[in-house]
């Protein structure tokens, strides 16, 4: 077999405490292999992730309908170096589960206004760079107090650091690639355990933000261009790599990666992507690669 589809669950999808029905059951599985012409089913993580071997390409569009409306993710993947030697991950609503700059604009009294604005970028409606000076202009004057208090209300992603951990420990290179601001991306980073991190520098006096950011602007196109750096750096090809984001900054990395994952993506991602995880946690990144999570390195 030379393919695999990758079934994953939410995990809190339902639990037996709760009175509910796991959604990845036997008999939904025996469907989707049903379907895909599948051969063996690997049991990943119990209730959570299966495999399913395949002689052929599957049809995920076929995978989804059989999946329905169960929190479910579906993600093809090659047998031939299936797992990754290279991590880049975007920070923001990937690795932790919030946007920085807006939860930063909170404490200017601009939450909202900024929001919509990072939505829009996001989804590829306005251009990044501009929208980046932009939001980041009305934040001029604002204390930088603001960061720290900023900093204690980040949340890690479930998954994350299992994630970096597990590669890792298997000798893949983990970079922190992201649009946000150092500040958080080097705490982030010494957190999860990322080997490296990029991302830009918001500009102060010491006392207060000056509503300037640093040139140039880390963007889309830099996200690509550091991932073809580092794959070439670590004399890998690219299909050796895996990248993962939300946004559409994050795009043409994920359609460069040999395994690029649009994770709980906006909807212009989500459509474009060739594998995405819309219900799981980054947990599922792993499975993906065929890591059972016997296998995940132990996190605190």
């Amino acid at each position: 077999m030379d393919h695999f589809v990758t079934l994953a669950a939410a995990r809190d999808a339902g639990t037996p405490t709760a009175g509910l029905i796991a959604p990845l059951t036997a008999d939904l599985v025996a469907q989707v292999r049903d379907v895909i012409g599948g051969g063996a089913v690997t049991i990943l993580a119990p209730d959570e992730a299966v495999d399913i071997a395949c002689p052929v390409a599957p049809d995920l569009t076929r995978v989804r309908e059989v999946l329905g409306g169960a929190p479910i993710d579906a993600i093809a993947t090659s047998a031939e170096g299936r797992r990754k030697r290279l991590l880049i991950a975007d920070m923001d609503s990937t690795i932790i589960t919030g946007e920085t700059l807006d939860e930063l604009a909170a404490y200017a009294g601009l939450g909202e206004k900024i929001a919509a604005i990072t939505a829009r970028a996001m989804n590829g409606e306005l251009d990044f760079k501009d929208a980046l000076r932009e939001r980041v202009g009305m934040l001029k004057g604002l204390s930088v107090d603001a960061l720290e208090r900023t900093w204690q209300g980040i949340r890690l992603t479930p998954g994350a650091l299992e994630l970096v951990a597990t590669m890792r420990a298997h000798g893949a290179y983990a970079a922190l690639v992201s649009g946000g601001f150092s500040f958080f991306t080097s705490r982030v980073a010494a957190l999860v355990g990322f080997d490296m991190h990029l991302s830009n520098t918001l500009l102060d006096d010491g006392t207060t933000l000056s509503g300037q950011v640093a040139e140039p602007i880390l963007d889309r196109s830099a996200k690509l261009a550091t991932l073809r750096e580092l794959a070439a750096r670590h004399d890998l090809p690219l299909s050796a790599t895996l990248a993962t984001g939300d946004g559409a900054n994050d795009l043409d990395m994920l359609l460069a990666a040999g395994l690029g994952v649009a994770y709980h993506a906006k909807p212009i991602v989500a459509a474009s992507a060739r594998a995405r995880v819309d219900h799981a946690n980054l947990r599922a990144l792993l499975f993906a690669q065929g890591y059972p999570a016997s296998a995940f390195a132990k996190v605190t």
